[in-house]
């Protein structure tokens, strides 16, 4: 059945279940109880009638309350079979169980990418579709996803509820947390399967395989030369704009590179990172030090 014909097809049903005050007045969506209809138009409204007594958090839903209050009571009564992994809610313990049998029944219609979940798989729709249903009410920016929205709208309220809890630093997002804690730990979880090197967060492993590969996807479209890294294609860009984004803030004098800047602020503070292991002389830079092991007969690197 066409798009055209499923919509039409709809608003016939819709305009027949209009006198029974069964269909949505925002979206069309139709409805076979009254009690359905109602609970639905409160995604529209955003209205939440059922508040817990304890944290005073709302929910659209009597269902959904019941579910959140375990989260209080420490109520866990589903538990995994197969990991012990206690659960709240029957739907939570099933699709956690997928983890363990790689099940993935929610199958995109537009380039069959599978999922185990279903929420997961109307997010990713949304790439395909352009949705994004979820706007911020301060800029007027709009998301995909709600979890999305809720960590953007932190940039204008300034919050950071999640804290480190060696180092007391908070952060917007709490897989920033995680990331931040493996400062910490030492955590290494991402190992490259070439040469088995291991590194913080899955984006430096990714940016560190193409020494394997070769590959350089980031091309500047000003000179044509080719990056492995985002970051370094936006540092070079920089060679052609004469952008100078990092100041000093001691003498304010701006450069185009942060490594540029860090090397410039050991004249002001006296740093001398790299020493000579014969002599003990410290260098600013480490290619000064190269140079000065040529007097003891050393190659430089």
């Amino acid at each position: 059945m066409s798009n055209v014909t499923s919509k039409s097809m709809s608003k016939k049903f819709c305009e027949k279940n209009e006198e029974k005050g069964n269909c949505c007045k925002y979206c069309d969506k139709v409805f076979r109880f009254p009690s359905k209809l109602v609970i639905h138009l409160r995604t529209h409204t955003g209205e939440k009638l059922f508040q817990c007594d304890i944290c005073d958090k709302s929910f659209t839903i009597n269902g959904s309350l019941r579910r959140h209050q375990k989260v209080h009571t420490g109520e866990n009564p589903y538990t995994c079979n197969i990991c012990d992994k206690p659960f709240t809610t029957t739907n939570r313990l099933n699709t956690h169980q997928r983890i363990h049998t790689g099940e993935k029944p929610y199958k995109c219609a537009f380039c069959d990418k599978s999922f185990s979940e279903s929420g997961s798989l109307r997010c990713h729709q949304r790439v395909h579709t352009g949705e994004k249903p979820y706007k911020c009410d301060i800029c007027e920016r709009t998301f995909s996803e709600n979890g999305s929205l809720r960590s953007h709208q932190r940039v204008h309220t300034g919050e950071k509820p999640y804290k480190c809890d060696i180092c007391d630093k908070s952060f917007v997002q709490q897989c920033h947390l995680r990331r931040h804690q493996r400062v910490h730990t030492g955590e290494k979880p991402y190992k490259c399967d070439i040469c088995e090197k291991s590194f913080v967060q899955s984006g430096n492993l990714k940016t560190h395989q193409r020494v394997h590969t070769g590959e350089k996807p980031y091309k500047c479209d000003i000179c044509g030369k080719s990056f492995s890294d985002g970051s370094i294609l936006r540092s070079h860009q920089r060679t052609h704009t004469g952008e100078k984004l990092h100041k000093c803030n001691i003498c304010k004098k701006c450069f185009g590179e942060n490594s540029k800047l860090r090397r410039h602020q050991r004249v002001h503070i006296g740093e001398k990172p790299y020493k000579c292991d014969i002599c003990e002389i410290s260098f600013v830079q480490s290619c000064n030090l190269r140079r000065h092991q040529g007097i003891h007969g050393e190659k430089p690197c």
